[in-house]
């Protein structure tokens, strides 16, 4: 396994042949490929990609119900908009598209590891690529703060970066350890990033200020990271295939399971549940007051790589099988 995660991303099937034979009806608007329906299996609603190829990498939820996600090698960015998917054309193909977060004005910005760029995407499809002047780079996850600076990990850099008005910002991480992978954003514009190969947390304060935090479990390896409401800093953590939580100094965390569950992708939801990507599971799991409830998804070989949920507490997975999914908030909430 690759730290930077990415080669869950790359190992994809790139064949969809074996799930079945399933007829979709297709048609093109404004040079988007719409797929008209769903699967609905059981409790959860999944929508096949419509290219044998194409594997939903990073999602995220815009706050008019529209759902983001990236699609590795691919010359597209998806979205689900009236229980319908969009495949919007970027004009080059993107490879492992980690990092993906919606701006409050509705467009959506991703990381584009082909073109060296961070790209904004509008909600009517035009594409702008700002690129990055590092020969080279692999760009982790990546948020947008409050003032709409947009930040990402950069693994290669072993830092960070902020995207704003055009300009990048870069800040150096001074753990000679590093490797930043997620990044996560509070509601008064401080950063959190997980360093893998550092095995700690590090918080970047608004006024510049930064101090990092060891994990108390060694070779931890954290990778997705979100905040509650409440400040909560919960974080997964892949080797140890524990879901962590930092608040005010203190570490908690709680395991997955007996085996490595292949964790991957947090969310937080509105009413402060915690839900993540279980790989090799094939499951998403969701942390509740302490306890671990894991919600099988339709197929065996699912791979729910990253996860979001939206403004009503549906929640949303990537999986790199080639589907997009959702779990309805009348069933994410069952107790």
């Amino acid at each position: 396994m690759s730290l930077a995660i990415p080669k869950f991303v790359q190992s994809a099937p790139r064949t969809l042949a074996g799930f079945g034979a399933l007829t979709l009806g297709l048609a093109v608007l404004a040079g988007a490929v719409l797929l008209l329906r769903a699967i609905s299996e059981g409790k959860f609603v999944e929508y096949r990609m419509g290219e044998p190829e194409d594997a939903p990498v990073a999602i995220a939820a815009g706050g008019d119900g529209s759902i983001w996600f990236t699609i590795d090698h691919a010359d597209a960015i998806g979205r689900v908009r009236n229980a319908r998917i969009e495949r919007l054309s970027t004009s080059s193909r993107n490879i492992e598209p980690l990092g993906l977060a919606v701006a409050a004005d509705g467009s959506a910005w991703y990381t584009d590891l082909a073109a060296r760029a961070i790209a904004r995407i509008s909600s009517i499809g035009e594409v702008a690529r700002f690129v990055l002047d590092t020969p080279i780079s692999r760009p982790g996850r990546l948020a947008i703060a409050p003032n709409g600076a947009v930040w990402f990990a950069d693994p290669t850099g072993y830092g960070l970066t902020s995207l704003k008005d055009g300009v990048f910002t870069r800040y150096q991480i001074e753990s000679a350890r590093g490797g930043p992978y997620g990044v996560a954003v509070t509601a008064d514009g401080a950063i959190w990033a997980t360093l893998q190969t550092g095995n700690q947390l590090l918080e970047l304060k608004a006024d510049g200020t930064s101090r990092t935090f060891d994990l108390p479990r060694g070779g931890a390896v954290p990778t997705d990271v979100a905040v509650g409401s409440d400040g909560s800093v919960w974080f997964l953590q892949f080797r140890a295939n524990r879901v962590g939580r930092f608040k005010d100094g203190q570490y908690s965390d709680v395991e997955v399971d007996g085996e490595n569950a292949g964790l991957s992708g947090i969310a937080v939801a509105p009413n402060d549940d915690v839900w993540f990507g279980m790989m090799r599971r094939a499951s998403l799991g969701r942390l509740r007051d302490g306890h671990v409830t894991v919600f099988a998804l339709p197929r065996d070989n699912a791979r729910p790589f990253s996860v979001t949920v939206d403004r009503d507490g549906n929640v949303w997975y990537a999986d790199i099988s080639g589907f997009v999914g959702m779990l309805p908030a009348r069933h994410a909430g069952a107790r």
